[in-house]
């Protein structure tokens, strides 16, 4: 049923619900991971004045549209954003404390790899802001690192991720599972070796095989042997909940896992549909103006990004009105990812209709959510079976 009129929360605009941050893309790479579907891009030469000067005029752009908000969090992603250097940072950091006010617990985040960074690098993102840094180490196996096309070994992992505790309060790193000839067994004993470093936060990722990779034509021609059967990968999914469980490193999404109080701010304003500004090749962003959300793109090739920006003074490749409809399906596909769930009332607001409380019932009846204190939230069953369970509430 309709929530009555006076129980129905009200706010000015719904991104308010959870915050509003900045992602900036940086596209560059030393080399392309087989793997990897990002918009990254190796590079032999880049000029980071040029670079660095269309950054601030986009920053500028952005920041004349949402006028008066308190940005809540930074994320420097890519691509490889450790190639960026400390000066750059710092520039973009001055820039956006002068054009947004931010919030008194503001989370800079920086992507790093361990084959890029150095002690002087990591305190010259500290000194110009940065006070979280993400690494992408995705294995604690030589051998695999070597097949994931990685630079880096574990060594050189172990070390940088040494440096950055040594450097920063907040630290985490990602890993990668269900990779060739691996089995739950090899895999929880490196998942302990990686809870033993004691970061405050963990993505852990299975590995799937993206259109377009290199991965994909490999798989293709026979040449990717031993993946683990999704029976299998499923098993080693929920030795990731048992053990981070137990280390107090639950999940708050269905790869992320942190100690309370450590959660990605940033991506929590993802999955808890709140607005962010997308700048960079590549880049998306949801941005409510005047009352009403847009979808945002970027240009994915560097060079037409960089010359949209110098040329016509803006990187956009595209903006889309995001109807009500829509942002309530948005909202339920990334909340449901959440340990949290999502609010049924704000679900309602946003589409005008409330969700089909006989399939919400169906799913119950089936251990796939549970529906209490005016919350829908997927089961540990159910966040294994998410996709199942997003086309059952969204079919019509």
């Amino acid at each position: 049923m309709p929530l009555p009129s006076s129980s129905r929360p009200v706010l000015t605009e719904d991104w308010q619900n959870a915050g509003f941050g900045l992602y900036i893309h940086w596209p560059f790479c030393q080399s392309k991971c087989p793997y990897c579907d990002f918009n990254s891009h190796v590079a032999d030469q880049i000029d980071q004045g040029r670079w660095g000067r269309a950054y601030l005029a986009e920053i500028d752009r952005v920041g004349a549209l949402t006028a008066g908000r308190a940005l809540n969090t930074v994320y420097f992603g890519g691509g490889t954003p450790s190639l960026m250097s400390p000066e750059l940072v710092a520039a973009l950091l001055e820039k956006i404390r002068s054009t947004w006010s931010l919030a008194n617990d503001v989370e800079i985040t920086l992507e790093a790899n361990p084959s890029s960074v150095e002690a002087a690098r990591f305190h010259g993102y500290r000194d110009a802001g940065v006070n979280r840094v993400s690494l992408g180490i995705q294995a604690l196996n030589d051998e695999d690192l070597r097949r994931l096309g990685r630079l880096h070994s574990v060594n050189e992992a172990q070390t940088a991720f040494d440096t950055a505790r040594s450097v920063f309060d907040r630290v985490s790193f990602d890993l990668i599972y269900a990779r060739q000839g691996q089995t739950p067994e090899s895999w929880a004993a490196e998942l302990k070796q990686a809870l033993a470093m004691a970061a405050d936060h963990l993505s852990l990722y299975q590995l799937t095989i993206e259109a377009g990779t290199a991965f994909a034509d490999r798989y293709a021609r026979g040449r990717l042997p031993d993946l683990p059967p999704e029976d299998i990968a499923a098993d080693m999914y929920l030795v990731t909940q048992e053990l981070c469980d137990a280390a107090r490193l639950s999940a708050y999404e269905v790869s992320n896992h942190a100690q309370k109080g450590s959660e990605s701010r940033h991506n929590l304003i993802y999955w808890r549909y709140g607005d962010y500004a997308g700048i960079g090749p590549g880049a998306h962003g949801r941005v409510t103006i005047s009352g009403q959300k847009h979808a945002t793109e970027t240009f994915l090739q560097p060079g037409r990004w960089l010359e949209a920006v110098e040329s016509q003074g803006c990187g956009e490749s595209g903006v889309s009105i995001v109807t009500r409809a829509e942002q309530a399906e948005e909202y339920l596909m990334m909340g449901l990812r959440l340990h949290e769930g999502i609010s049924l009332s704000r679900y309602e607001i946003l589409g005008g209709k409330p969700l089909d409380i006989t399939k919400i019932n169906d799913l119950v009846d089936n251990g796939l959510v549970v529906s209490e204190s005016g919350r829908l939230i997927a089961t540990p069953q159910g966040r294994l079976l998410l996709n199942g369970v997003l086309r059952e509430l969204l079919a019509e």
